[in-house]
C-alpha cells in the first residue's frame, strides 16, 4: 500500500480556541506535534503533502506544500485540496492537531483498503473520525460538488461514496487508550496532552 497511498497533513485551521496559535508548531514530549506526525508518515509513504494556507511556516519540512483550491476555510476544502494533488489512487489524512497517531493504527486504516471502498474510517463511541481516515481519489468530485454548493460537512460527502468503518474494538487491538485520535483544540486539551506524553514517553513537556 505504501507506493499507492499519500500521507496528507491538513494545516489549514483557524485555531480560534487556541487563541490564534500554530497548534502544528506546539511541542508536546519536547517535540513539535507536525514533527511527530512527520516521523511517522515518512516511514509509511514515499510522498507526503501539507495543506495550509500559510507555506511560509513549513518551509524546513522536506514536503510539498499546497494551498487550498476553493477560497473556503473548512477540513473539507483540506481533503479537496489533498485529493486534487495526490498522483497515487489513496490519500490517508491527518489533521496537523494529532500528536500522538501511531503508524499501526494508521496500519490498520490501510489494510482495510478493498476494491470499490472509497473512505476507510475509524470509528469510536464517539463517533467517526475524518480527520484521520483513508480516501480514494474517487472521493475528488463528489467533494467537489459539495463545496460549489457550500456545503461543508465531510459526513455529507459519505452519501455519495462507499465508506468502511474500522470499529474501535480492533482499533484498541494496537491502540488500547486510542490516542492516537487524541486531538488538541484548547489549552487544556494541550495540558492533558502533555501529561500524557509524560505517561507513554517519559518526557514531559
Amino acid at each position: 500500500m505504501k507506493n499507492k497511498c499519500t500521507g496528507v497533513i491538513l494545516a489549514g485551521g483557524k485555531n480560534s480556541r487556541f487563541s490564534g496559535k500554530n497548534k502544528a508548531l506546539v511541542r508536546i514530549g519536547g517535540k513539535r506535534i507536525l514533527d511527530r506526525i512527520y516521523e511517522v508518515f515518512t516511514i509509511l509513504f514515499d510522498k507526503i503533502i501539507l495543506v495550509t494556507n500559510d507555506p511560509v511556516q513549513y518551509m524546513e519540512w522536506d514536503f510539498d506544500i499546497v494551498t487550498d483550491i476553493f477560497p473556503i476555510r473548512s477540513s473539507l476544502t483540506g481533503i479537496h485540496t489533498g485529493l486534487f494533488y495526490i498522483t497515487t489512487p489513496y490519500a490517508f489524512f491527518v489533521a496537523c492537531d494529532i500528536p500522538f497517531i501511531r503508524k499501526e493504527l494508521i496500519e490498520i486504516l490501510l489494510d482495510g483498503v478493498e476494491p470499490g471502498i472509497d473512505i476507510v474510517i475509524p470509528e469510536t463511541s464517539k463517533g467517526v473520525e475524518p480527520l484521520c481516515s483513508v480516501y480514494s481519489k474517487r472521493c475528488f468530485k463528489p467533494i467537489e460538488e459539495q463545496l460549489k454548493k457550500k456545503s461543508l460537512k465531510i459526513q455529507r460527502v459519505f452519501q455519495k461514496v462507499r465508506v468502511k468503518k474500522i470499529p474501535e474494538d480492533i482499533l484498541r487491538t494496537i491502540d488500547p487508550d486510542l490516542v492516537s485520535l487524541y486531538n488538541i483544540n484548547t489549552p487544556d486539551d494541550l495540558a492533558r496532552a502533555k501529561q500524557a506524553a509524560t505517561y507513554l514517553t517519559g518526557v514531559s513537556q
